[in-house]
């Protein structure tokens, strides 16, 4: 059984699930948290339902090693094929990201809603349940975003590749009318500013990443697995890319310094 001083295992197929690190320090400042960025796998997006299961099931079983006391799956792609599997394989507590349409169909005003996500996130079954359950009454445009992924992983997020591929994928969407856009993908938060210059003021951005770390408050809360340390937490980070360029675009992403170790194959 895990004590409230165990740590939360966050992981995606690189860097982009900081995003979601971030919004889980502000909510839960006591927690030890570890980070895996599956960089050497990245991106999921174009990798079968079969790899991603299985880098998915070798992160828990890692995580579990060192006893975590509840998992984050802070990859949208990973959440979408593999989530499943992970809940029917292991019992400890998992919380899982996925597109925000709920709360888009709810607040759009145009009554477009456009979806930026990798293309196996569209593919999924996971993603047509949400489609069914929430996107009835609106009309959802989804838009596959290949190459954005590997930007963010190079700590690209404002250069001249970064800002042609984006103005591309978003242009359809805010030509058809699209007034909200969701970010199914953690690593596009951080490509923000540039979302916000390109679609401007009036179109409303949503990062699940704020949801999900709320839903693992709940869920730590709800358990009695609170850390009661009054010291803020420790973060530790491990990754199956080179770790050298891999804690510099982590330290860039999260504005300080960090040490990467290489995730043991």
């Amino acid at each position: 059984m895990p004590t409230p001083e165990a740590p939360i295992g966050i992981f995606d197929s690189g860097v982009g699930g900081l995003s979601v690190l971030r919004e889980i320090r502000t909510v839960l400042p006591a927690e030890n948290l570890l980070y895996v960025a599956d960089s050497g796998a990245a991106p999921y997006g174009d990798r079968s339902r079969e790899f991603i299961q299985a880098r998915a099931s070798a992160i828990v079983e890692f995580f579990l090693e060192h006893r975590v006391k509840a998992i984050v799956v802070a990859c949208n792609t990973a959440t979408a094929v593999a989530i499943q599997a992970l809940r029917s394989s292991y019992s400890v507590p998992m919380v899982a990201i996925e597109p925000a349409l709920k709360p888009a169909a709810a607040i759009t005003r145009s009554g477009v809603v456009g979806i930026l996500a990798t293309s196996q996130t569209l593919a999924s079954e996971n993603f047509l349940r949400l489609m069914e359950k929430y996107g009835q009454g609106v009309s959802v445009l989804t838009q596959a975003a290949p190459g954005l992924v590997e930007q963010v992983e190079k700590g690209d997020l404002s250069g001249a590749a970064t800002r042609v591929l984006l103005a591309d994928y978003l242009r359809p969407l805010l030509e058809r009318g699209a007034d909200t856009l969701v970010l199914g993908c953690t690593h596009y938060p951080f490509l923000m500013p540039l979302i916000h210059e390109l679609a401007g003021d009036a179109v409303t951005v949503i990062d699940p990443a704020v949801a999900v770390a709320r839903e693992l408050l709940r869920r730590v809360q709800s358990l009695e697995l609170c850390n009661p340390s009054q010291a803020p937490g420790a973060e530790q980070f491990w990754t199956s890319g080179e770790p050298g360029e891999v804690q510099a675009v982590i330290a860039k992403l999260l504005g300080r310094p960090v040490a990467v170790e290489p995730l043991p194959r």
